[in-house]
């Protein structure tokens, strides 16, 4: 506790000029494929597909000379279905991110595995943790020091889109400490400091969808502060996380709630990893068939449920203050299984009022052959019946729901620990040689 209230101590990261976004005439960046990789920072991809070779970011600085932008699917997918693509990554340079907004993409989303992997891979972190560490604080707020600089600096690239939506897109995601996840009070405090320290309008502050945080999702969003909720793996969870969006804004007391927005996000591909495991224990014809279709089914279900939750009468109150709907946003959309096709998770899922964050394997692969075409609702029925069918082969998708709830909020917490702990080995070893 008394190490997250020192979290608001941490000053503004101010940034250079040349962090400043060009515009569109006199940056011009493209993506292609090639035979060999190019890369100079983590915003790189690989291509599973050795027939297509790698996808590059290429960028001229020129002043009109450069190659003209070019339209992706990301373009798209936005302006054909309403689907706003985000990246799931981050790390330094930000400036790296320019080619992706110049391509469609309009948000980013982090956690603590993609920082653990960040920072502990790249020396791009170094002369600010030295000076941190070199000015006496301890490793969590050194931690923070370097998590808040990032999501500053990649605010201020995604404001001309949050500003150009009227704050309906561009938003950079950060997360709560993960250790905080069965802790009502202490993560409504530490969402509370954490977006003091930011200070961005465009940053969301991420809150995992736990039992214990469902009720800090309605007194931070009561606060006026903006939210993705994370790690939602059932319908009973996520009607929940609607439900303290809704309360929330109805307790702000604000006149204007335009400025209060939230994502909802549900995971997909890991249902699939887990639920596929009984058609394969069962080995019959039928049940082998239900394999691969458990996350899109209850995913399309999922958005039946946010246009019934958003509409009618409590609803309508709400717009008359300006509230905006909390959209679903698709995350974990990268394909486990090698067998699926490697959009699966995007593709099926595209739909009016949605976000797609998508790490690298998946956002090179909707790039280069993806679908836009609006899916989400394509066939309710059939996500009906694969649904109940799951049901009857025992399938508990509340039990299933909380089993990835708890592994998701583990795995994160084990991420910023193991962070932490490298962390301090280096801080140690900075102390040594200063000795």
């Amino acid at each position: 506790m008394a190490t997250i209230s020192m979290l608001s101590s941490f000053p503004a990261a101010s940034l250079p000029s040349s962090f400043e976004p060009r515009s569109s005439s006199s940056f011009k960046c493209f993506l292609g494929f090639n035979s060999k990789l190019v890369s100079s920072s983590c915003f790189s991809f690989t291509n599973n597909h050795p027939s297509k070779g790698s996808l590059v970011i290429g960028c001229s600085l020129a002043d009109g000379n450069g190659s003209s932008v070019k339209r992706t699917t990301l373009h798209d997918l936005y302006e054909k279905e309403g689907q706003s693509p985000w990246y799931d990554n981050l790390c330094r340079p930000v400036t790296d991110l320019l080619p992706l907004i110049e391509n469609g993409v309009r948000g980013v989303t982090s956690n603590p595995a993609i920082f653990q992997k960040a920072i502990s891979s790249s020396n791009a972190y170094n002369d600010q943790f030295r000076e941190l560490v070199q000015s006496g604080k301890d490793i969590k707020r050194v931690y923070w020091g370097l998590v808040v600089k990032d999501i500053q600096d990649a605010c201020k690239l995604f404001e001309p889109i949050y500003d150009q939506t009227d704050g309906g897109d561009g938003y950079v995601s950060v997360e709560v400490n993960p250790g905080l996840a069965d802790d009502t009070e202490v993560t409504i405090e530490a969402a509370k400091k954490l977006h003091k320290a930011v200070d961005r309008p465009n940053v969301y502050i991420k809150i995992p969808a736990t039992a214990p945080c469902i009720p800090s999702i309605k007194e931070v969003i009561a606060t006026g502060i903006s939210v993705n909720v994370t790690l939602i793996f059932s319908l009973a969870r996520y009607e929940a996380v609607i439900d303290a969006y809704l309360d929330g804004l109805e307790a702000s007391g604000l006149s204007d709630l335009s400025r209060v927005t939230s994502v909802a996000s549900f995971f997909v591909s890991r249902v699939d990893t887990v639920i596929d495991k009984m058609p394969e224990k069962i080995g019959t014809p039928e049940a082998l068939d239900l394999r691969g279709k458990a996350a899109v089914a209850q995913a399309a279900l999922a958005y039946q449920l946010y246009q019934k939750k958003f509409s009618g009468p409590r609803w309508e109150a709400l717009v008359k203050k300006g509230a905006k709907k909390q959209r679903l946003l698709w995350a974990s959309t990268s394909v486990k299984n090698p067998s699926y096709p490697d959009t699966l998770y995007v593709d099926r899922l595209i739909g009016p009022e949605t976000v797609s964050t998508m790490p690298d394997q998946a956002l090179q692969a909707f790039i280069d052959h993806g679908t836009v075409s609006r899916t989400i609702d394509a066939n309710v029925s059939e996500a009906e019946g694969i649904y109940s069918a799951l049901e009857k082969l025992g399938i508990d998708w509340t039990y299933v729901g909380k089993q990835l709830e708890d592994e998701g909020v583990e795995s994160f917490k084990k991420s910023f620990d193991s962070l932490l702990d490298t962390l301090q080995e280096k801080a140690n070893s900075i102390k040594m040689h200063s000795l």
